[in-house]
């Protein structure tokens, strides 16, 4: 039985003649697996593992319909013979594991990315769109316009793919009209110039659209079909919202059964799935949507997305009546057991989706593989399977920060013993500090999750206990996650008492008066962040001006301070004119990723933070910082607190005592090189860890 706080969740729907079992869809994600040279056992293994974790309908990547309409390299032509061949092969893994999954029928349009490409006739690949409207990111390419012929054509590769996925054995099929993709640029008038038949007003721009799932459904009859439409583009001088809400209508008579609520372009000014987001923001275009096709009495599903984590928030929306399903992307990649432990009422043991984007957008923008920074296994499932051992080892963690945590979890879960020792009172370590940076409070649920999992596997956890190597002797091996301490700087008055440390501003706070931050990195411009944001969500995102004025339900608003009610209240922001970020070199929030920094940075210079780079630091004093600037001048930067954000040196002072006495270990995270860690790679470690010296 379902928690009594799911009922509605976990309730049967339709999506056209396909009956699923609950309320939740894995939405459409990008993760590369599609072209691995694997014969399929990547995205099988993955897609499995969310079945059996209780997921029903999985939305695919997106798979292209011809070889124009890939997004770059890693991406699959659906109606290429080996990718179809390893794409049934995931079909028959979710149909054994007792779910259904849906093809994406995809084609990029201007944001393909097709540099040293060929097309099977050996030519090579060009983007194409509905004009010659290029974007940033394609680094000065300029996309050919399609001619009125060829886009007849594209609406053609769209039913051919739609037919091949039914081949294939796909449960259904969704048509990619969303997030600035191809139909997408038709339906603009920011990207379609034309006056012809595909162009010129709002009915001609949306004809694309129309004559693909017209297409489409003849292609696939009876199979239902999910149209993802974008519910507002956030693109200056593009359409009225409300065009997508008519155009929903006429999809729904063309042949569409559902609707999924994209929002937003890849290149529009305004954050739609950061972490500083706050959860759920952009019901209302899904609404506005919904109540559309309500009010023309059409009996198609609509399914909201963005920012959902929690299902007892999409318990919330659902209660709601106006919409039948909600998809939910990354949490699935952090937490394959989602739908299990909501079930069950396991909300804390869920290993949340922190927003980050480090591991999986960010990489899937540049063709990296798909992973998760709270979930390095996520797109390497089958290269890591979980098999219980049977010659158990017990195991040592020493830290319980990202890496250690990632470490244990790995052993404890294939049946090792696992001792963890983590020298303060609770699990997180560098995410307990993340945890306390607005927009960024989501980070401690995963130590919350991974100490409960740790607890139910047996795991002994000595919090509180600073491991020494007598302590360590008897144990098989040693993963050796003890951290990062903050990097010192050289620079006379570096020791006065009003200069500290980041750890000590993000934990106890600073003295009222100016700051000055020293360090213009990630951690710096984290610290700038926790002075001068404020805690609560939504006067945050009010920053981003009037396309985060949304009609928020109040219920959907409290719910984001569920995990926080206990939480000691923050000191008032401080003005943003008080507060100095430095940099000798480089960018501002180098190392962030790319989907992120625009935005954090974004934030702190609407909030009004004076940043400065290329200086040079000639002293601090009693009164201030005094730097010499790019240009030469000195000057004395008032300062009643000094933030040291340098970096951070590796913190190991039991790995020599362990190589001397002959103990197995591995040293991982930050502990083995500080030189650019991220927690992406500081998890991956602790995973590789437990691997090499468990099996």
């Amino acid at each position: 039985m379902p928690s009594p706080a799911l009922t509605r969740t976990f309730s049967p729907w339709s999506m056209g003649g396909l009956r699923l079992p609950h309320r939740v869809v894995v939405g459409s994600m990008h993760t590369g697996l599609e072209m691995s040279d694997d014969e399929g056992a990547g995205l099988a293994a993955f897609y499995r593992e969310r079945i059996e974790g209780g997921a029903a309908l999985i939305i695919t990547g997106g798979l292209a319909v011809g070889p124009a309409g890939r997004g770059g390299p890693d991406y699959a032509v659906l109606t290429d013979p080996v990718a179809g061949a390893r794409l049934a092969a995931a079909v028959l893994a979710v149909h054994e594991a007792g779910g259904f999954v849906c093809a994406q029928l995809f084609h990029a349009g201007r944001y393909a990315l097709l540099d040293g490409l060929t097309d099977p006739d050996g030519s090579p690949s060009e983007a194409v769109a509905p004009s010659a409207v290029p974007w940033s990111a394609a680094r000065g390419a300029v996309p050919r316009a399609l001619t009125g012929g060829e886009a007849w054509s594209i609406v053609a590769e769209f039913a051919a793919a739609a037919a091949t996925a039914k081949e294939l054995g796909f449960d259904a099929v969704e048509v990619m009209a969303s997030e600035g993709y191809l139909i997408n640029q038709f339906c603009s008038p920011v990207t379609n110039l034309r006056d012809d038949e595909w162009g010129g007003d709002a009915e001609r721009r949306s004809r694309f659209a129309l004559e693909v799932v017209t297409a489409v459904r003849t292609a696939v009859g009876g199979l239902p079909i999910s149209v993802r439409l974008s519910g507002d583009d956030l693109m200056p001088g593009g359409p009225d919202p409300v065009e997508y809400a008519e155009l929903a209508v006429r999809l729904a008579r063309a042949g569409a059964d559902a609707v999924s609520v994209g929002i937003g372009w890849h290149e529009s000014r305004v954050p739609t799935v950061q972490a500083t987001v706050p959860h759920g923001a952009w019901l209302a275009a899904t609404e506005r949507i919904a109540a559309a096709l309500a009010d023309a009495q059409l009996p198609t599903a609509v399914i909201a997305s963005n920012r959902f984590t929690d299902l007892r928030d999409v318990e919330l929306v659902l209660k709601r009546g106006t919409v039948q399903a909600v998809a939910l992307a990354r949490p699935f990649l952090a937490d394959p057991r989602l739908i299990e432990r909501s079930r069950a009422g396991d909300f804390a043991a869920v290993n949340t989706c922190i927003g980050c984007d480090q591991a999986c957008i960010d990489r899937s923008l540049v063709f990296a593989p798909v992973s998760c920074l709270v979930n390095p296994r996520a797109g390497r499932e089958a290269e890591h399977p979980i098999v219980i051992t049977r010659s158990r080892s017990d195991m040592a963690v020493v830290g319980g920060g990202p890496t250690g945590m990632a470490a244990a979890l790995d052993l404890a879960r294939r049946g090792h013993g696992v001792t963890l020792f983590e020298s303060s009172p609770e699990l997180g370590g560098q995410f307990s500090l993340a945890a306390r940076i607005p927009g960024k409070e989501d980070y401690a649920a995963s130590a919350r999750a991974a100490r409960l999992e740790l607890g139910a596997l047996g795991a002994t956890l000595r919090l509180g206990v600073r491991a020494v190597v007598d302590d360590l002797e008897r144990f098989d091996g040693v993963v050796v996650a003890s951290g990062v301490r903050p990097r010192t700087i050289d620079v006379p008055g570096a020791d006065l008492p009003h200069v500290i440390d980041y750890e000590t501003a993000i934990i106890d706070g600073v003295a009222q008066g100016p700051v000055v931050i020293v360090g213009g990195g990630g951690i710096g411009v984290d610290v700038a962040t926790l002075l001068v944001e404020p805690s609560d969500a939504r006067e945050r995102a009010a920053r981003f001006g009037p396309a985060f004025d949304l009609p928020w339900p109040a219920d959907l608003v409290e719910a984001g301070r569920r995990d926080w009610a206990n939480r000691a209240p923050r000191r008032s922001p401080l003005p943003g004119k008080d507060v100095t970020v430095l940099r000798r070199t480089g960018k501002f929030a180098a190392g962030v990723g790319i989907t992120t920094r625009w935005v954090v940075l974004g934030a702190l210079r609407a909030a009004g933070v004076t940043m400065i780079s290329g200086v040079g630091y000639r002293a601090i004093t009693p009164h201030g910082v005094l730097i010499e600037t790019s240009e030469g001048e000195t000057r004395l930067l008032p300062a009643a607190t000094v933030v040291v954000c340098a970096g951070q040196e590796p913190y190991a002072p039991l790995a020599s005592e362990l190589e001397r006495r002959g103990i197995r270990f591995e040293c991982a995270g930050g502990a083995r090189d500080a030189r650019g860690v991220d927690a992406a790679r500081a998890t991956s470690e602790g995973l590789a860890a437990a691997r090499r010296l468990a099996l």
